[in-house]
């Protein structure tokens, strides 16, 4: 059954309805997206004025976004999961599954070749589908809540990637990946930053103008309204499973070009500190609200706050307290605009 833009955005209607008519920029303006913007850029300054030779600097600049990226690619995935009243905790284990799959057949190849590279990219991307494919089906078809779901595949990913390599890091990684995109370069800006980039930038325009992201708007809003449209909504769901699963793989390749590495036992916060970014970021855990652009607001603020406590030499524990009020500060609000709206 085919729907039309006003039945979808009547199933989208219910909570938040983010395409409300004023253009994208004029709500952006008006909204909490702006405001967390202003406050990641008071913190740029306060930092900047209390170690102005050593916080605002190009280097210094160039890390953080260098830290930021392997996390935003996965908060980019989060966020359509978000969007649609779900979540993932199984980021980190994908990640290392796909790191450890990836970094396994590079090294069984043997060489640095370009095509090398790209068939341990493809790798990697093919892992986190599959683990996405698996929440997403779990999720929708077996309706066991997202939150066992990619709670047991955490534990599947990270164990499956033990067994694989006998908790020993797979080390024997190409150094042309290292060299060309964990610590490469392009107009100085470095390669993992640009592909992160990147990646938010399609993934924002697919979450907000096409109808993939009306879809997964309307699954967190009101998903019966709009499976009586005629929308699969169970197919839809598996997808968003798919596109999250499929970044947290990217994310794996991402950070064995980083450190050489696949890492396994430095993984185990990052499903926290995704689900910190894109909530600080603006998105509701109820569901139906959220932009990327928030999303990469909310991936900033930790990374500045720990890279500023670092150079102020404050004990890191605060930075943990800090970010952990901020995500309190996001709930709340949150909440009570959810109440204000149901008045």
């Amino acid at each position: 059954m085919s729907t039309n833009q006003d039945t979808i955005s009547a199933a989208i209607v219910g909570s938040d309805d983010l395409y409300a008519r004023p253009p994208l920029w004029k709500r952006m303006l008006q909204s909490d997206t702006f405001r967390l913007f202003l406050a990641l850029l008071g913190m740029v300054i306060v930092f900047t004025a209390l170690r102005p030779g050593a916080f605002f600097t190009n280097n210094n600049m160039m890390n953080v976004l260098t830290d930021a990226s392997i996390l935003l690619v996965m908060a980019v995935g989060a966020t359509f999961i978000i969007v649609t009243a779900g979540i993932d905790l199984s980021v980190g284990g994908v990640l290392v599954f796909a790191s450890v799959t990836s970094a396994l057949v590079m090294s069984a190849i043997g060489d640095g070749s370009p095509g090398t590279l790209l068939i341990g990219l493809l790798v990697a991307l093919v892992s986190g589908a599959a683990w996405g494919f698996i929440n997403g089906f779990f999720v929708a078809k077996a309706k066991i809540p997202a939150l066992i779901v990619t709670l047991a595949t955490m534990g599947g990913a990270l164990g499956t990637s033990l067994l694989l390599t006998n908790g020993v890091d797979v080390r024997n990684v190409p150094f042309s990946l290292v060299e060309s995109i964990g610590s490469g370069r392009i107009a100085g800006i470095p390669v993992l930053a640009i592909i992160a980039g990147l990646v938010a930038l399609i993934f924002g325009i697919v979450l907000a103008q096409t109808r993939f992201g009306r879809y997964t708007y309307a699954v967190g809003s009101n998903a019966e309204a709009l499976r009586r449209t005629g929308v699969n909504v169970d197919r839809h769901l598996i997808a968003v499973y798919v596109v999250a699963g499929t970044l947290a793989g990217l994310a794996g390749y991402l950070s064995v070009a980083r450190f050489a590495t696949t890492t396994i036992g430095g993984h185990s916060t990052d499903n926290l500190q995704v689900i910190t970014a894109v909530v600080i970021g603006g998105a509701s855990l109820f569901g139906g609200r959220g932009l990327m652009i928030g999303t990469v607001i909310g991936v900033f603020i930790p990374v500045i706050l720990q890279n500023g406590f670092v150079i102020l030499n404050i004990s890191p524990y605060w930075q943990q307290i800090a970010v952990g009020a901020v995500l309190l500060g996001a709930v709340y609000i949150d909440q009570m605009r959810r109440r204000k709206a149901n008045r």
